[in-house]
This record gives C-alpha cells, sequence and structure tokens, in this order.
C-alpha cells in the first residue's frame, strides 16, 4: 500500500472515530468515567498482582477500596456543603444590595462626567457584551451539567461506572496485548514508542495534578474556614478541583473569596488575609506543588490545557471535560514526533542541503579510494 493511500486510510478512520464519539455522546459518560478510574486506580492494581495477588482480585479489592473512600468522603462533606449552600442561597439577596448600594453612587459619579452620547454608547456596549458572555457561559455550564446524561440518569451511571471500570482493571494487560496486536506491522515500533510517550506525559500530568488539586482543596477550605469566611467550604473545595484548569481554580476561588469577604468583613485587613491565602496557594502551586509533582516533563502547557477543556467541554459537554487532557496529550505528542520528522526531511532543509551532502560523501569516498 502507498503512503498516499495510507494517509487516506487512517484519516478516514479517525474522522469516522470522531463523528461515532459525537453521535454517541449522550451515552458515553458511565464508559468514559470508568475508563478515567480504571487509567487512574491501574498503577495500584499492578503493584498488587507484582505481589502475588491474582489480577482480578487485585482490581476488585483496589476498586472496593477507591469506592469505599469515595462514599465516605461524599457523607462527610455532604451534611456541610448542603448547610452552606442553604446558608448562600438565603444570603444572595442581601449580598446584591449590599453591592449594589457600594456600586451606585460610584457609578452615577463616573456617569456624571460623560455626555448622554458616551452614555447610550457604554450602555449599548455593555448590554451586548454582558448578554453574549452570559449566554456563551450558560449554554456552556448546560453542555456539561446536561450532557452525556440524555439516556442515563444518576443512578444508572453509578452501577454501569464501577462494573465497567473492575472488567477494565481486570482485563487491562490482555486488551494493550490484543490492540498491540492490530498494529501495522511496517510502522508498529514507531507508534509503540508514540503511545509510550503519551502515557508519560498522561499519567504525569493526571497522577501529578490529582494530588496538586487534593492538596490545594484542603489547604483553601481549611484556612479560609479558620479565618471565619462564610461558605468556606464550598469556596475552598471549587478553587482546589478547578485547578486542574491552569490558573482558573486560584482566580476563581480569589474573585469570589475576596468578594465574600468585602460583603462580610468590617475590617480591609481581613479581606487581605483571606487574599494572602489565595496569593500563597497560587505561589505554592506554581514553585513547589507543579514542579514537584506535574513537572515541566509532561509537555502540556497550560494554554493548551485551558483550550483543550473548554474545546471539550463545548463539544460533548462532561464526557469532553473527561477526555480533553488525553486527548490533549496525545495531539501534543504527535505534533512533536511530526515536528521533530519536518525538521529531518527535505521539506525544510531544501534541496540544496540535501546536494551538499551528497557531495560531501562523494568527496569522502574519492578521498578514501
Amino acid at each position: 500500500m502507498s503512503t498516499s493511500a495510507q494517509i487516506r486510510f487512517w484519516s478516514i478512520g479517525l474522522l469516522g472515530f470522531a463523528v461515532l464519539l459525537y453521535v454517541l455522546s449522550g451515552v458515553l459518560l458511565p464508559f468514559v468515567a470508568a475508563m478515567v478510574i480504571a487509567y487512574l486506580l491501574d498503577p495500584l492494581v499492578r503493584q498488587l498482582a507484582t505481589l502475588g495477588v491474582p489480577r482480578a482480585l487485585s482490581a476488585l479489592a483496589v476498586l472496593i477500596g477507591f469506592l469505599v473512600l469515595l462514599v465516605v468522603v461524599v457523607l462527610l462533606l455532604t451534611p456541610l456543603l448542603r448547610a452552606q449552600i442553604q446558608q448562600l442561597i438565603e444570603a444572595l439577596p442581601g449580598y446584591a444590595a449590599g453591592l449594589r448600594e457600594w456600586l451606585l453612587p460610584r457609578i452615577e459619579n463616573a456617569m456624571a462626567r460623560l455626555t448622554n452620547e458616551d452614555v447610550e454608547r457604554l450602555r449599548d456596549a455593555a448590554s451586548s457584551y454582558v448578554g453574549s458572555i452570559l449566554s456563551w457561559v450558560a449554554n456552556v455550564l448546560s453542555t456539561i451539567l446536561t450532557g452525556g446524561l440524555a439516556l442515563f440518569d444518576v443512578l444508572s451511571i453509578l452501577i454501569i461506572t464501577p462494573v465497567v471500570s473492575f472488567y477494565l482493571l481486570r482485563d487491562w494487560p490482555g486488551l494493550v496485548r490484543e490492540i498491540n496486536s492490530w498494529l501495522p506491522l511496517q510502522h508498529a515500533k514507531i507508534i509503540r514508542e508514540q503511545v509510550r510517550e503519551v502515557n508519560r506525559t498522561l499519567a504525569g500530568f493526571v497522577h501529578g495534578q490529582a494530588v496538586v488539586c487534593l492538596t490545594l482543596a484542603v489547604y483553601y477550605a481549611c484556612l479560609l474556614s479558620l479565618v471565619g469566611l462564610d461558605f468556606a467550604l464550598i469556596v475552598g473545595l471549587l478553587a482546589g478541583f478547578l485547578s486542574f484548569i491552569p490558573y482558573v481554580g486560584s482566580i476563581f476561588g480569589l474573585v469570589l473569596s475576596v468578594g465574600l469577604a468585602l460583603a462580610q468583613f468590617d475590617t480591609y485587613l481581613d479581606v487581605a488575609v483571606v487574599a494572602g491565602i489565595f496569593l500563597f496557594g497560587q505561589t505554592a502551586e506554581g514553585y513547589f506543588l507543579q514542579p514537584k509533582l506535574v513537572g515541566d516533563r509532561v509537555g502540556l502547557h497550560p494554554v493548551w490545557v485551558m483550550f483543550a477543556v473548554l474545546a471539550g467541554a463545548q463539544l460533548y459537554g462532561f464526557v469532553g471535560v473527561l477526555i480533553a487532557v488525553p486527548v490533549a496529550a496525545m495531539i501534543g505528542v504527535l505534533v512533536r514526533f511530526a515536528l521533530e520528522r519536518y525538521l529531518e526531511s527535505d521539506y525544510y532543509k531544501g534541496p540544496e542541503s540535501v546536494s551538499a551532502t551528497d557531495e560531501s560523501r562523494d568527496g569522502v569516498r574519492t578521498t578514501s579510494v
């Protein structure tokens, strides 16, 4: 088979796979969640298997331990979260009234310095941009929250995901061997090298970032609770778990916590303490947690991760959020591989470099003779 025919074959295959994912995006959530859980827990299963524990028993023990831990955390946090969410709902009208009282005099002073035409233009521009932004945010949130739940309710996800996770964990080595046997023989070595690179990149990012998010969530929730900020648990957990999107968690938590602190505390010192908690957390994340737990070796730029998560959410909802980082890692590895091949090719070096290389080789042959 010629090179052009191979390119056409794989391009059509990848396009068909992407279309299939899009068509089935409404029913993929339990299975994608199971794949994520299996990928995260597979190292533990492999360690138990190396100690002589049967693979099936290892998978069952690790999965049960993970589910028990998850249930315990949910049972402990649910009452606290429910109470704080109820308090937040009751306090929102008061916060809105206070914000309005604080903003209105300043807006009126600013408007007094502008002409009627300037005020009208600002009003039109603000209404247009704010409407567009709110519509986009609402659309993304709606897609994330409802995507993947068209045919499965929460109960079915809770049943299907653990079962699929167990079978994936139990059969993971066999699945890898089976897929490995399907690789085209001519390019099998290169494909395996790139798959290993994708796995290294993905494992380094996912496992490291999971520890970073958990650490930041505990840090923010505990410190904000100690300083007495209302709804500290909600703000801390959201800021920590949103940190898997670079800078989003810290910025979101900083803005939200400082806004709550301004509405709650009477002195700016308390507000400064709350802001300092997030500034220290962001500094620790950037200079200690990320370098130690994730590192630059994963090759995933923060901007690329942010784009991948937002694009995945827009295209596939919550399923897209789950697969965004793996797809970003895969694309990043393939792009770097293609760039290396391009820099070694005649398309980059040009025909002159090829002829010069041939002439130098002929000269060496002549001299040696």
